[in-house]
């Protein structure tokens, strides 16, 4: 009873400030959403009434975009690091090498990540910034964060199945593909997501890659805004319908991250019953 009643009370302690958090936001950004907010630009006039300052449509479909390319670098290749970490470099000198320096990019700054990204590929190259520089510079904040979720949910795979398949017969990329991954597949949703929300939430390494722009671009080869940079510059602004619009958009990307858990816990459970 008193370890049930410690644990009961270490949670709810945990939850208040989420839950104030939450209400919060949900006071300070509901009162900005409407159709205008969800489907206009920004204008950049900071000194107006809130129907001269427009929307964040650029800064949500930027971000989408941003983050979209982002992930498709990122988890293929985490993924493809933690299978062969787990299934071919078990205790190698190698694969402790590529834990340690994974283990230091998890605690590395996200601006560190931004400032790599622009010197190699912006002042290196003579070029401007561009949407899937920023792209780049999120995939390298992603990239240990997916790895190590990832692992961690191998190494819990039953070692008999895999040794069963492989009595069968079965070649080894055979039993990867068709039993540890399926197997390993609804523990790693959670890690991808957790590297997905650090990413789409993430403000440094998109000053310095991606910049921002105020009109919605499709090209990911252009300046491109997000909602981290937009929330960034609106929350600093004199004018309270500016703010008011960065309390929108905060609220905004939560709600697009839980969306994104909710779609990815139903494609989860499919794939079990499956």
């Amino acid at each position: 009873m008193i370890a049930r009643g410690t644990i009961l009370t270490a949670t709810v302690i945990a939850l208040v400030p989420l839950m104030l958090i939450v209400y919060y936001l949900l006071r300070k950004g509901l009162g900005s959403w409407s159709t205008n907010f969800f489907t206009t630009d920004p204008t950049g006039n900071t000194f107006f009434k809130s129907s001269s300052i427009g929307g964040i449509k650029s800064a949500i479909l930027g971000t989408i975009e941003i983050v979209a390319l982002a992930s498709a670098i990122s988890i293929p290749a985490g993924i493809a690091i933690a299978v062969w970490l787990v299934e071919y470099g078990k205790r190698s000198w190698f694969a402790s090498t590529v834990r340690f320096f994974v283990d230091v990019l998890t605690g590395v700054p996200s601006i560190l990540f931004g400032l790599f990204i622009y010197i190699v590929l912006i002042v290196g190259t003579g070029s401007t910034y561009a949407g899937y520089k920023g792209s780049f510079a999120l995939a390298l904040l992603m990239l240990p964060v997916v790895i190590r979720s990832a692992e961690v949910i191998l190494l819990l795979i039953p070692g008999a199945l895999r040794e069963s398949a492989l009595a069968l017969g079965a070649p080894r990329w055979r039993v990867i593909f068709s039993i540890v991954l399926p197997t390993a597949l609804p523990g790693m949703i959670t890690g991808v997501l957790l590297a997905i929300a650090r990413a789409a939430g993430e403000t440094a390494p998109l000053l310095f890659t991606a910049a921002a722009t105020l009109k919605t671009n499709f090209n990911l080869g252009q300046f491109m805004n997000s909602l981290p940079v937009q929330i960034y510059t609106d929350v600093t602004s004199p004018t309270t319908a500016v703010v008011n619009r960065a309390w929108g958009a905060a609220l905004t990307l939560v709600v697009m991250i839980l969306l994104l858990n909710l779609i990815a816990r139903l494609v989860s459970r499919r794939s079990r019953l499956a």
